[in-house]
């Protein structure tokens, strides 16, 4: 097929990917920086999330390599701002907690030393104000006949799936039940 308006021409071969005929074919680095561009403009994303995406498209490691560096250079690719960012955008829009944060930097490939960087800009009283703003939340829609004990149990699993330890949830939940009177059903004894 011929390349018109938006089709990028077949790249030179060597690059892995396979064409029609059988032969590898692959692209330069100016089609795999330019690959990067339309994937940056989505959103950011990091080193090792764009040498996946190059790869999958059948850039061989050296252009990929190359095609980074070069982005890397001018400031388009950086994993240090790429994780302070995601861990400030998912902690305040997602309620994330620094267990989920950190699992979610390593899966896009994020150096662990870089994420822990990230993750510290998020204290320990930033993490309990918004594990309780979660829980305020979802008392609002929690029925009435659910009693303390299994309203506990809901809503510190609901902390826990967000990555929030039981370190901080139990005391949030416990707190911000105690805070808007709730009694439900049964009271809780204490332990």
């Amino acid at each position: 097929m011929a390349a018109g308006p938006g089709r990028e021409e077949p790249a030179p071969s060597g690059s892995g990917r396979v064409a029609q005929g059988g032969a590898p074919q692959g692209g330069t680095v100016e089609q795999a920086k330019e690959a990067c561009l339309r994937l940056l403009a989505v959103r950011a994303r990091s080193r090792a999330e764009l040498v996946q995406r190059l790869s999958a498209k059948g850039f061989d490691a050296e252009v990929t390599a190359a095609a980074i560096d070069r982005l890397a250079e001018v400031g388009l690719v950086d994993d240090a701002a790429f994780a302070e960012q995601w861990v400030q955008a998912r902690h305040t829009f997602s309620g994330k907690g620094r267990a989920a944060l950190a699992q979610e930097l390593r899966r896009k490939g994020v150096a662990p030393e870089t994420a822990a960087a990230a993750l510290d800009a998020i204290s320990g009283d930033d993490e309990q104000e918004r594990a309780a703003e979660l829980v305020r939340r979802k008392l609002r829609s929690l029925p009435a006949s659910v009693d303390r004990d299994t309203a506990l149990r809901r809503l510190s699993a609901m902390l826990a799936r967000r990555g929030y330890p039981a370190s901080v949830a139990f005391p949030v939940v416990r707190a911000e039940l105690d805070a808007a009177g709730y009694s439900g059903g049964t009271e809780l004894a204490e332990e």
